[in-house]
C-alpha cells in the first residue's frame, strides 16, 4: 500500500505572498519544480511577474507541472530547461541553453532541487547520488552561470544565489571529505533509521550541511570582492511534499512511520516561505539563513520563516576551504570569484 500524503492547510503563505514586491523584469532560475517547494516558488514568482526558468530532468511529472504553471500564469513567461542533476554532462548542456535564454543576465538562481535518504548508489560520475543531486551539481551550475549573475548585478544593482538546506544539517557533526569524493556506493549502505545513525540519513545530512557551507563559502568570497551578488540559504522545516513519497518508495522511510511523523508537518506552501524570502523579500542581506525556528532540530519544524545568521558549525575557515576545494575537484574545474 503506497504512502498517501496528508492534506495540511497553509497558515502563513498568503501573508508572505501579500507582502512581497513585484518581480516584473526579473529573470529567475529554479531547480526542482515538478512539485513541493520548488513548484510553489516557481508559481509564486510567476504570479509576481517574473520570467521563470524551471530546471528539471525530463519526466511526465515535469510535463504536467510545466503545463499547470503555464495555464495558471498565462500573462508571464515560464521556460523549461532539461537538467538532470545526477549528471554533470546534463548540467553543462542546460547551462548552454540558459545562456541562450538569458542574454541580459540572471537575477536569481535558486538551487532548490533535492533527494532524501536514497540508496547507497553512485551517479554516472561516480559520486553519491544524494551529494551530487543536492550539492555538487548545484555547485557546478552556480559556477557556470556566475557570469550571468554578475551581469544582472551590474545592470540592476543586485543578484541572488539561494541554496536549500534542511534541519537535517544538524544530524551530522561536521562535513566529512569522503562524502564529497567519488565514493558513491561505498558510503555505509542502506540503514534507514532517522534517529540512530542510519547511513541513508547520514549521507542526507552531509548534503544539507554542504548546502549551508556552500552558502557560507559564497558569502565570504563575495563579501571580500564587495560584490552585489547575495548568497542566501533556507530550510523548509517539516513540509509535506513528494520528497517523503520518493523516500518511502526507495526504502528510506517506513510508510506508517512517515504517515505519523508528517502529521506534525506544515504545508508545501508554508515550507516554501524560506526560499521565497530569499528570492523576493526586499530587505535581505547576504549571509542570512531563512526558515522556521532558530534552535535545535525539533524547534524548527514549522512556522513563519525568519532570518538568522549562518552557524559556526559550517561557517568557519576549515569547513569553507574543505567544501570549496573538494567541490572544485569533483567538477574538475576551478570556481574563482
Amino acid at each position: 500500500m503506497p504512502y498517501k500524503k496528508a492534506k495540511i492547510p497553509s497558515k502563513y503563505f498568503q501573508n508572505l505572498f501579500n507582502s512581497l514586491p513585484s518581480l516584473n523584469g526579473k529573470t529567475i532560475a529554479i531547480t526542482g519544480t515538478t512539485s513541493g517547494t520548488g513548484l510553489v516558488a516557481a508559481d509564486t514568482c510567476l504570479k509576481l511577474g517574473a520570467r521563470v526558468l524551471v530546471l528539471n530532468r525530463p519526466s511526465d511529472r515535469f510535463k504536467t507541472s510545466l503545463e499547470a504553471l503555464k495555464t495558471e500564469n498565462s500573462n508571464t513567461e515560464v521556460l523549461s530547461v532539461n537538467c538532470d542533476l545526477q549528471s554533470f554532462n546534463s548540467v553543462r548542456q542546460a547551462v548552454q541553453e540558459i545562456h541562450e535564454l538569458c542574454p541580459n543576465g540572471l537575477d536569481v538562481l535558486c538551487n532548490n532541487a533535492g533527494v532524501m535518504a536514497l540508496e547507497d548508489v553512485p551517479t554516472e560520475d561516480g559520486f553519491d547520488v544524494q551529494m551530487q543531486t543536492n550539492h555538487l551539481s548545484h555547485f557546478l551550475l552556480t559556477k557556470l552561470v556566475f557570469d550571468l549573475l554578475e551581469k544582472s548585478a551590474d545592470l540592476n544593482g543586485e543578484a541572488r544565489i539561494i541554496n536549500h538546506s534542511s534541519i537535517a544539517r544538524k544530524q551530522v557533526k561536521k562535513l566529512e571529505p569522503k562524502y564529497l569524493k567519488k565514493n558513491g556506493g561505498n558510503l555505509g549502505g542502506n540503514g534507514s533509521s532517522i534517529f540512530f545513525g542510519g547511513a541513508r540519513w547520514t549521507r542526507y545530512g552531509q548534503t544539507k550541511l554542504a548546502n549551508a557551507a556552500f552558502t557560507a563559502c559564497l558569502h565570504s568570497k563575495l563579501s571580500l570582492k564587495n560584490s552585489n551578488i547575495k548568497a542566501l540559504v533556507a530550510h523548509p522545516g517539516f513540509a509535506i511534499t513528494n520528497l517523503q513519497s520518493t523516500t518511502v518508495k526507495d526504502g528510506g522511510m517506513g510508510r506508517l512511520f512517515t504517515k505519523i511523523l508528517m502529521k506534525t508537518a506544515q504545508s508545501g506552501e508554508d515550507g516554501a516561505l524560506g526560499i521565497l524570502n530569499c528570492i523576493a523579500s526586499p530587505n535581505v542581506e547576504s549571509g542570512q539563513f531563512f526558515g522556521p525556528g532558530m534552535g535545535g532540530m525539533f524547534t524548527a519544524i514549522k512556522g513563519p520563516a525568519r532570518g538568522f545568521n549562518l552557524e559556526p558549525t559550517y561557517d568557519n575557515p576549515q569547513t569553507r576551504e574543505l567544501l570549496w576545494n573538494l567541490s572544485c575537484e569533483a567538477i574538475g574545474e576551478e570556481f574563482i570569484i
